[in-house]
């Protein structure tokens, strides 16, 4: 999935990546202004409805002035900085009524849409809060964001969720340009490994391990891999965000291995640390 350069030298993000934002965005904003209270606890996290929409409003704001070249320092990529930066954002952010809320997030979704339409090229954005990208790579990291807690609201309200096999796929540009910053040292130290990352319907990828090191090849899995992992597009993308866990993916078929060494595969979500 590419970036389109256009016959005038403009570019434009890769195919259906906006539609993806502006709809999730929607569908989120929808969802919030479902919840009849906003108190209500989200399953495995400590932040309430109120609490994840806000968190939603003000990511979707630093994600649109990022993508307009205005630097937003937040965090240092660690998840113990990022954890820190979003509770700091939280304490001085207290809207939590559903209605502003929602707005908040389709208004900031659109300012970000439209500061990507306004850049010449798909060069890079300021820092991010996992480090540098190019904006279509910041897009991504958008989408992906979005849909990780719009899972999460979908569940607290017991609403379908938005997570579909396109939208995962749009996600992959940020996922894999991620991998390696966001490796668990404690979990990849002393081990040397090749695996082959399949997504059923979608692409492949390497993600190679050698001596605390990740290298991730995109479109370009290992010949011999150590480990041949196929998965279905969504399990992998939730598997990814801490969303699923791996047993329950591959109770459902979603997820099967094989090669020399296949029990390499329960482990491989261990090694990163979910952004």
């Amino acid at each position: 999935m590419h970036t389109t350069v256009r016959q005038d030298g403009s570019w434009s993000l890769p195919e259906g990546l906006g539609q993806a934002i502006r709809g999730t965005a929607e569908e989120i904003a929808a969802l919030v202004r479902s919840a009849g209270d906003t108190a209500l606890a989200v399953p495995g996290s400590e932040w309430t409805v109120g609490e994840a929409a806000a968190h939603l409003a003000m990511a979707n704001e630093l994600m649109a002035d990022l993508a307009a070249g205005r630097e937003r320092p937040y965090g240092d990529g660690t998840p113990r900085s990022l954890a820190a930066a979003n509770a700091e954002s939280l304490a001085g952010f207290g809207e939590r009524r559903a209605e502003p809320l929602a707005t908040m997030i389709t208004e900031q979704a659109e300012a970000f849409l439209d500061a990507v339409s306004r850049s010449g090229a798909d060069g890079p954005a300021p820092a991010t809060p996992l480090g540098p990208m190019n904006r279509s790579v910041l897009a991504s990291y958008l989408l992906t964001h979005m849909l990780g807690h719009g899972y999460d609201l979908a569940r607290a309200l017991r609403r379908p969720h938005m997570v579909d096999r396109a939208r995962a796929g749009l996600c992959m540009p940020f996922m894999l340009s991620v991998m390696p910053r966001v490796a668990n040292p404690s979990a990849t130290a002393g081990l040397t490994a090749r695996y082959r990352i399949r997504l059923r319907g979608g692409e492949a990828f390497g993600v190679s391990l050698a001596d605390g090191a990740v290298r991730v090849t995109p479109g370009a899995p290992p010949r011999r891999a150590d480990c041949t992992i196929l998965l279905d597009p969504v399990a992998f993308l939730l598997i990814a965000l801490g969303r699923l866990g791996p047993w329950r993916a591959i109770a459902r078929g979603q997820v099967l291995a094989w090669g020399p060494r296949p029990w390499l595969a329960p482990r491989f979500p261990a090694l990163f640390t979910a952004p």
